[in-house]
């Protein structure tokens, strides 16, 4: 039997989008927490599914810290509402200094959970994002529900690289539609104007995504306010919507809203 035979559409969600990467380290969370709240600001109604279950950082991206969410009269889990966005974490359940020490056996019960047991309501998409890497998680995420696309996040570097084309192959291999790639703290924009300058060592990352035919969906500037507002639980395309950060974030948004599968 095909393990992919066994995806079933979660009630209510028109689509859903992944979030990988290779590597941990290269911002995936704070990129899927901005392009949610950027779908947000887009018109549509947006679910962000925390599945890096042994270190979800949603909680305090999005100013969550030590909430709980409820359980209704039909033991459906009602997800927490932060900027419009309707959240479910793992880090909800368990205390952020705590460490979730399961196996497969657990964590395909906990995502199913997530899926099914999650009053999600009607959504026009659902964002998942990802724990680092090409393990069981993803694989449960690829055969439990038909993802629509995904989005692979890496640096300029080839050492990060190396590690994207691991995630870009993952979804091929699950068929998943590999929407592009962000590349995340592109360039550094010094206060005031002047060239942008290069953090990273220029990788191989362009001519990577020629060679695949997969597009460059956004270049994220690095800027310290993206880190500082994301510590804050403001993430800076609700805090700073004009800033340039954030802009290129938006259009990460609009790269996403105009793909179909």
């Amino acid at each position: 039997m095909n393990p992919f035979d066994q995806q079933t559409p979660i009630a209510g969600i028109k689509r859903i989008i992944a979030v990988g990467s290779g590597k941990g380290g290269v911002g995936k969370s704070t990129v899927a927490a901005n392009l949610a709240l950027g779908l947000k600001k887009l018109g549509q109604k947006v679910g962000l599914l925390d599945a890096d279950l042994y270190g979800p950082s949603m909680p305090r991206l999005f100013g969550a810290l030590h909430q709980r969410p409820v359980v209704d009269e039909n033991q459906k889990i009602q997800p927490l509402v932060r900027h419009g966005v309707k959240l479910m974490s793992m880090g909800f359940l368990v205390d952020e200094d705590s460490a979730v020490i399961w196996r497969g056996p657990m964590l395909f019960k906990a995502m199913d959970q997530f899926f099914r047991d999650v009053d999600w309501g009607d959504l026009d998409i659902l964002i998942i994002d990802l724990p680092p890497g090409t393990g069981d998680i993803a694989l449960t995420v690829a055969q439990k529900v038909p993802v629509d696309g995904a989005v692979t996040v890496c640096t300029p570097q080839n050492i990060a690289l190396i590690d994207a084309k691991k995630s870009i192959d993952m979804f091929e291999k699950t068929n998943v539609k590999n929407l592009g790639v962000v590349e995340n703290m592109a360039y550094f924009q010094p206060p005031g104007g002047g060239d942008p300058i290069a953090l990273f060592p220029k990788g191989e990352l362009d001519q990577y995504l020629d060679s695949k035919g997969i597009e460059k969906l956004a270049q994220i500037p690095f800027n310290p306010n993206i880190g500082l507002t994301g510590e804050a639980g403001m993430p800076v395309v609700e805090s700073y919507p004009e800033s340039i950060e954030a802009q290129a974030f938006m259009k990460l948004a609009r790269q996403v809203l105009g793909s179909r599968s």
